[in-house]
């Protein structure tokens, strides 16, 4: 009900993922509860989705209904997120607006005087305006950091290869950067918890040229000026 309120003021969902119900009919009946167990998730348009178009903003692309959900997607849904629509984009991605001729122009919702920024803007646009609390976006040279940055949030570039980026619809394009997926929210624990979630045994498993290390919560707390930790150190 929130995203529908948010994109109908500033137009950032482009579709609902249907089977959003029976996936947590499916949950529920599950023994082990995943680390994202029962989160709604927001999807950037270009990750593949098991009966949904990524559309890379371009018309050529819309008639490709996707038959397998990206390994992104399976792994978000085994660790019991919920993804439940997919958000809007620039077309063909390389560029810090958000717009496209197929679903028009994302506003930013701090100001619809404003763009949320892209490519990730769609993504930007429903986390800010409170429609989704935690997204994927993706990024090559920005697409997470500006719009997080547009709309006041939170978002994460991981290094390169950190997360398997099969199945996603930008590999029309030979870059000499890695094109990263990331999480995008409004506070970091979430982006954190998020990364904890991604780099599991399933991960590895559905694509081995991951490298094969879990998420290090003490280098984060190092990281962070604010921990007792950091402070005890300094």
């Amino acid at each position: 009900g929130e995203a529908l309120e948010v994109t109908r003021e500033v137009n950032c969902v482009i579709d609902f993922i249907h089977g959003c119900e029976d996936q947590l009919q499916k949950l529920k009946k599950q023994k082990e509860k995943g680390l994202l167990y029962g989160v709604p998730i927001s999807i950037k348009d270009h990750i593949n989705c098991k009966g949904h178009v990524s559309s890379g903003g371009m018309v050529k692309f819309l008639g490709q209904v996707k038959e397998e959900d990206s390994i992104i997607v399976q792994v978000l849904k085994s660790q019991g997120a919920i993804p439940f629509v997919k958000t809007n984009i620039p077309q063909t991605m390389i560029n810090y607006d958000c717009s496209n001729l197929i679903f028009g122009q994302t506003l930013n919702p701090l100001n619809h005087q404003k763009s949320p920024g892209g490519s990730s803007g769609g993504e930007g646009a429903l986390i800010a305006g409170g429609g989704s609390i935690l997204g994927i976006g993706s990024d090559v040279a920005g697409s997470i950091r500006l719009p997080s940055s547009f709309c006041g949030l939170c978002g994460l570039k991981p290094t390169g290869n950190r997360i398997s980026p099969s199945a996603c619809s930008d590999r029309t394009f030979v870059l000499a950067v890695t094109g990263v997926l990331g999480p995008m929210a409004r506070d970091v624990d979430s982006l954190a918890l998020c990364m904890k979630a991604l780099l599991c045994e399933e991960m590895f498993q559905l694509d081995p040229a991951v490298p094969p290390i879990p998420f290090d919560e003490e280098v984060r707390l190092r990281g962070n000026p604010m921990s007792p930790f950091a402070q005890q150190k300094s």
